[in-house]
């Protein structure tokens, strides 16, 4: 017997590689002698560099970078295991959470730091990159990023506009001449979940920027500042990124990566199943159990277990679900592949405590789900 184990994190209690090692050691208490795949997943959001270095046996690279209001913090990113691919999450170095609450503020944040992370990653001869692009504490639509792998955003002066969103109200001309040579020859796939354009009412800065501290009015400003971002990048790189679906994503970080050579904006959960090469291995498997912190009607927008699950039907393969929690209108995920679902939590409690006991009560699940398979 073949089982592949293919789950997403449990948010603030397990890591994905955590969750399958949970789930391979309640079915080995029942089927010892079967053949376990386990697979660490994500959907290409928070934890999916520590799911892909996992999976890869990779490594996390340290290293320190300019966070979103300009002071220097350590941040990370992921090798996979071949040394071939950098894994990078936006959100760990140009990130809303690096922001307290009451100084947030798009109108100056910058995404410098994710530039910088690229650019060690470049270091270490990558010749491919992963990168997540949500959580974004920024709306100066990647060009802070840009600066930082050479590209030139300049005023009618003809001197660096400064960070954050407003700036790009003053650009007057986008020099791509010393942008990093190394760029040409390396694949960029951008994990991005969103399809809204750069501007207008389901742009940017309307749909995000309140999130991360715009008001109203620096909503107007930072729209009319994108807008203007996006008419002088058609005259001088010949990208019109306006209107491109998923541009507006991360404060316009997608449109500011089409600027790039070789950047392709993908469904996050699709990077991670091509990446992991998922369909190899549930080719030949009798059964594939998947995964999440919570399951509900959200789940079927993208998520890791309906990725997996869709995967697994291209096999006619019997998928099961084991996760944390569920909410009451769940059910839709039958009609996306998933067969059967297990929440986990044995007693009620605590929130703190039932997150503690996460591992105890997954293997429970899985050796009582394993159990049923018996009865065959």
């Amino acid at each position: 017997m073949k089982i592949v184990i293919a789950p997403d994190s449990f948010k603030e209690s397990l890591t994905a590689l955590e969750v399958a090692t949970a789930i391979e050691t309640g079915f080995k208490r029942v089927f010892p002698d079967a053949e376990y795949v386990k697979l660490p997943m994500a959907d290409g959001g928070e934890g999916t560099v520590q799911s892909l270095v996992d999976a890869t046996k990779g490594k996390m690279i340290e290293v320190e970078v300019t966070a979103p209001l300009g002071e220097k913090i350590k941040s990370f990113f992921g090798l996979s295991g071949d040394g071939k691919t950098a894994i990078i999450e936006m959100a760990a170095a140009s990130g809303l959470h690096l922001v307290p609450p009451e100084k947030r503020n798009p109108l100056i944040t910058t995404s410098y730091g994710t530039g910088e992370l690229i650019k060690h990653a470049l270091d270490l001869g990558v010749e491919k990159f992963i990168l997540g692009i949500g959580g974004s504490a920024t709306n100066d639509g990647g060009v802070g990023m840009l600066q930082a792998l050479g590209m030139q955003f300049l005023d009618a002066q003809g001197k660096q506009i400064g960070s954050g969103g407003a700036q790009l109200a003053n650009l007057a001309k986008i020099d791509t001449k010393g942008l990093d040579p190394r760029l040409q020859n390396v694949y960029i796939d951008v994990a991005c979940d969103v399809n809204n354009p750069l501007c207008g009412e389901r742009g940017a800065s309307a749909i995000f920027g309140p999130q991360k501290g715009a008001t109203p009015e620096m909503v107007q400003q930072l729209d009319h500042a994108l807008a203007h971002f996006a008419k002088i990048a058609k005259r001088d790189c010949d990208k019109d990124i306006a209107e491109q679906a998923g541009a507006g994503a991360a404060g316009g970080m997608g449109g500011g990566l089409l600027l790039l050579p070789n950047v392709q904006l993908k469904a996050g959960v699709q990077i991670v199943l091509d990446t992991l090469n998922l369909a190899h291995y549930v080719q030949d498997a009798d059964y594939v159990i998947t995964g999440e912190g919570r399951m509900d009607a959200q789940s079927i927008m993208g998520k890791t277990p309906i990725g997996v699950a869709r995967t697994a039907k291209q096999f006619n393969k019997p998928v099961i679900a084991i996760v944390g929690c569920l909410r009451e209108d769940y059910e839709v995920v039958f009609a996306h592949g998933i067969d059967a679902v297990f929440p986990i939590i044995r007693q009620l409690g605590a929130i703190e405590d039932i997150l503690k006991q996460g591992e105890q009560n997954l293997i429970s699940a899985a050796q009582n789900v394993a159990r049923v398979l018996t009865l065959r």
